[in-house]
């Protein structure tokens, strides 16, 4: 396995791992009714979790 392989394979764990978290996040906002932080454009954003 080259090098440029292995990269690939620990950036699709680390995408996999950031995709779990979120999922995570969203759920845990959910369950205490409080806003999401997002950034739109230039903007910082608070959102409800539906």
């Amino acid at each position: 396995m080259t090098t440029k392989d292995k990269q690939l394979v620990l950036k699709e764990k680390v995408l996999k791992g950031l995709e779990k978290v979120y999922e995570k996040m969203v759920e845990f906002k959910k369950e205490k009714n409080t806003e999401i932080a997002v950034m739109q454009g230039n903007e910082i954003v608070k959102i409800k979790p539906e």
